[in-house]
């Protein structure tokens, strides 16, 4: 992995509003389990990636919420709202050798298994069925990340990506 890779923000969630009047705001996660943001600290807040310490945080109701260092009283929780959530990547555990942070995958580059050249991972999303990385070369291709099938194997050291793909799809 690449040093940028290891210290590139990671977005996890979003303030989404306030709750009470002590400072405490109401959390949007992306993590599964949802209440997994609450492990990462410090939060880097909105595009300016300003650092807060989660000083407390819980699961409540079918949502979360959290305390802030600095955030004593809802007017200084209120400037939060709208803000995302964001880590460094050296802040996750390393993956399992069998797992992949998507953060890591995006900017290699992708070839079929004939050393056709399809482009670079732009960014993944997910279907439900199976996880999707958005080639752009030439044009866009989306490719299904179904390890063995597709995915023939992912080279971290030469920034590559082979993949069992027809370069006219």
């Amino acid at each position: 992995m690449s040093e940028e890779s290891q210290s590139a923000r990671i977005v996890l969630g979003r303030v989404s509003g306030l709750y009470g009047v002590k400072g405490w705001v109401r959390v949007h996660s992306e993590t599964d389990p949802r209440e997994g943001i609450l492990r990462y600290s410090p939060w880097l807040l909105g595009a300016e990636g300003v650092a807060r310490r989660v000083a407390e945080g819980k699961l409540h109701g079918k949502g979360l919420i959290a305390r802030l260092d600095g955030c004593e009283d809802r007017d200084q929780a209120a400037v939060l709202i709208g803000r995302e959530i964001a880590i460094r990547r050296d802040q996750l555990p390393p993956p399992r050798p069998d797992e992949f942070y998507w953060i890591d995958l995006e900017g290699l580059a992708v070839f079929t298994s004939t050393d056709v050249e399809l482009g670079r991972v732009s960014h993944l999303f997910s279907t439900g069925a199976n996880d999707v990385l958005v080639v752009e070369g030439e044009r866009e291709r989306l490719i299904p990340f179904v390890w063995g099938d597709v995915i023939l194997d992912v080279d971290f050291d030469r920034r590559l990506i082979r993949v069992d793909w027809d370069p006219e799809f």
